[in-house]
């Protein structure tokens, strides 16, 4: 019921290629968690999709530019070791990642260019991340002052999963990224994370929109629940694609994800 009606709220924000799109990269998400935690034997429901509408009802207020809060899964019982710990939480969002950049790709190039003068003053600009600029610069080259790009709605959906994917690699606290520091540094991650939150709550002077996610960080991100087995290291191939996802982080990060014209 909760995907069906996810599959509603989203169709109605952008469309059914919209809709498409975004349940992809959602589900591929949270299945990559969903069977590495089978693949430990550790307890793990299916994916739970949160609908939400993108405007008030019976009003043109926009309270939300998705059409959906994302998914997520639930999990029981304690995580054996760090190997166990990095690879359930870096399977969400390299399987997410596989899937937003195909669809980043031919969303960008099948967005129009138009002039900015055209675009109504209620319209919602989004933030640039690295990768985003990348990939408009070589499908589009360079924009010319005063025009913009008119994203087609697979793109948009897949600059919501770029925005979903780095959010979840913040390496904070039980965030997908969090586990991936605590597997790589084990308790001295928890020194980290203080460094980092500190970092992260400097965001929120250039863009009041991360001030509930900073908060809670604040409280739920100064910790991390070691796994039964907290000695034993991972090995030099996770440390490398460790890298590698904290390199996706940064390009995928968008400082300022939305401002009004």
């Amino acid at each position: 019921m909760l995907f069906l009606a996810t599959v509603v709220t989203t169709l109605a924000t952008g469309g059914a290629a919209y809709s498409a799109s975004i349940m992809s990269i959602l589900f591929a998400h949270e299945m990559g968690h969903y069977l590495m935690n089978r693949h430990y034997a550790m307890h793990s429901t299916l994916p739970y999709f949160i609908p939400f509408p993108s405007v008030l009802p019976f009003t043109n207020i926009l309270i939300n530019p998705f059409g959906t809060l994302g998914a997520v899964i639930q999990m029981r019982g304690m995580i054996p070791n760090r190997k166990a710990l990095f690879d359930i939480g870096a399977a969400g969002p390299l399987a997410g990642f596989v899937v937003t950049l195909p669809l980043l790709i031919f969303g960008i190039a099948r967005s129009t260019l138009v002039e900015t003068a055209s675009i109504a003053e209620s319209s919602l600009t989004l933030g640039d991340s690295l990768l985003f600029k990348f990939l408009v610069r070589c499908l589009h080259g360079n924009l010319e002052e005063g025009t913009d790009l008119l994203l087609h709605p697979t793109a948009y959906a897949a600059w919501a999963g770029l925005l979903v994917t780095a959010i979840n690699l913040v390496p904070i606290g039980q965030l997908d990224g969090g586990h991936i520091l605590y597997s790589v540094f084990g308790p001295r991650a928890k020194r980290l994370y203080l460094v980092i939150l500190a970092l992260f709550g400097g965001l929120v002077f250039f863009y009041p929109g991360w001030a509930l996610l900073f908060a809670l960080l604040l409280w739920f991100g100064r910790k991390h629940p070691a796994p039964v087995n907290d000695i034993t290291p991972i090995d030099p191939g996770r440390k490398i694609l460790a890298g590698f996802l904290l390199f996706v982080f940064i390009i995928s990060f968008i400082p300022v994800p939305f401002k009004f014209f």
